[in-house]
């Protein structure tokens, strides 16, 4: 296992002002979207090199592997870039609840916004 992030893939990545890239979490067979966590390079190596996902903590500033304490494991499926290299996208087989709060995902326990909900023109035929 490489100690180093690979030079290639760290050369697409655009951090933010703290070294850090937004990683969505999604269930791999149905698309449905788990949670957002926060990766540094070293995290996204051991995410690609362990099978495992790994996040940086903010508000700890320690790296967590997801399940190490709660036993809801996310095993990496596959992980892919986005066009502008700010963000990731970590397809996961999910064991138990993503959230902190005990639920299937952080979207359920955030609750949706009001919001307008829009629709597109008709097209003429």
């Amino acid at each position: 296992m490489p100690d180093t992030l690979d030079p290639e893939i760290a050369s697409r990545l655009k951090r933010d002002d703290h070294g850090l890239v937004a990683a969505i979490v999604q269930q791999h067979d149905t698309g449905e979207v788990l949670m957002l966590g926060w990766m540094d390079d070293e995290a996204l190596r051991r995410t690609l090199t362990t099978g495992r996902v790994t996040f940086w903590s903010r508000s700890r500033g320690e790296y967590w592997r997801k399940g190490d304490t709660s036993g809801h494991q996310q095993y990496v499926k596959s992980v892919a870039i986005d066009c502008d290299g700010d963000a990731l996208l970590v397809r996961v087989d999910q064991v138990g609840a993503a959230c902190h709060t005990g639920e299937r995902t952080c979207f359920l326990a955030g609750g949706d916004l009001p919001a307008v909900v829009g629709s597109r023109p008709e097209v003429a035929p």
